[in-house]
C-alpha cells in the first residue's frame, strides 16, 4: 500500500510542478514586456502639415516630421520627437512662429511643452530664445524657468525665466541678468 501511495502522489505532484513551471515562464515574459508594450504609440504620423481653423478663419499651421500618438494612456499625450514649426495667426491675421527641436502636448492639461532651441518670434518681430517653454492653452499663457534671451526692437534682455500672455502685451523676463539697449 505504501508503494501505491507513492505512485499516486508522484502522479499528482508531477503535473502540478510542470504546470507551475510553464505558468511562471509565461508570467516572466509578460513582466519583461510590460515596459515595452505600454510605451508603444497608438499611431505614428509622418510629414505633418495641419491647419487649424476657428469659425472659418485660419488660426494656426503645425508642421512636423513626426508625431507619436499616446492618447491610449492614462495620461494621454502627443509627442513630436523631431520638433515642430508652428505658425499662429491672431485676430488681425498677424502671424507669430514657434520652432523647437522636441515637443509634447498633454491632452488632459492642455499644456504644450516645447524643448530644445526654442525660438518664438511675434508678429512685431520680438523674439524669445530658450531651451524650454511651456504654453498653457486654457489660460493662453507662456512661461519658463529656464534662462532666456528676449529681443525687441529697443533692447535685448537676458534672465532666468519668462512669463507672458499669448499676445506678448504682458511679457516679463524674470530674474533679469542684463539689458542692452539697441540704437537703430
Amino acid at each position: 500500500m505504501n508503494l501505491n501511495s507513492n505512485i499516486s502522489i508522484k502522479n499528482i505532484v508531477i503535473p502540478i510542478v510542470v504546470t507551475m513551471f510553464f505558468s511562471c515562464n509565461n508570467t516572466l515574459k509578460e513582466v519583461q514586456n510590460v515596459g515595452i508594450e505600454t510605451y508603444v504609440p497608438m499611431s505614428i504620423a509622418e510629414n505633418i502639415n495641419t491647419k487649424y481653423t476657428d469659425s472659418g478663419r485660419l488660426t494656426s499651421i503645425l508642421i512636423s516630421p513626426k508625431m507619436l500618438n499616446f492618447s491610449n494612456r492614462d495620461f494621454p499625450f502627443y509627442e513630436f520627437p523631431e520638433g515642430v514649426d508652428l505658425t499662429m495667426f491672431d485676430q488681425a491675421n498677424q502671424k507669430s512662429t514657434i520652432k523647437s527641436d522636441f515637443a509634447i502636448v498633454y491632452s488632459k492639461t492642455d499644456i504644450i511643452d516645447l524643448q530644445g532651441n526654442v525660438v518664438l518670434t511675434t508678429s512685431t518681430n520680438d523674439t524669445l530664445f530658450t531651451e524650454q517653454l511651456f504654453y498653457d492653452q486654457k489660460k493662453e499663457w507662456l512661461f519658463t524657468n529656464y534662462p532666456v534671451k528676449f529681443r525687441t526692437k529697443d533692447y535685448i534682455t537676458n534672465g532666468n525665466g519668462f512669463d507672458s500672455n499669448k499676445d506678448f502685451t504682458n511679457a516679463q523676463v524674470l530674474e533679469v541678468k542684463g539689458r542692452i539697449f539697441v540704437d537703430e
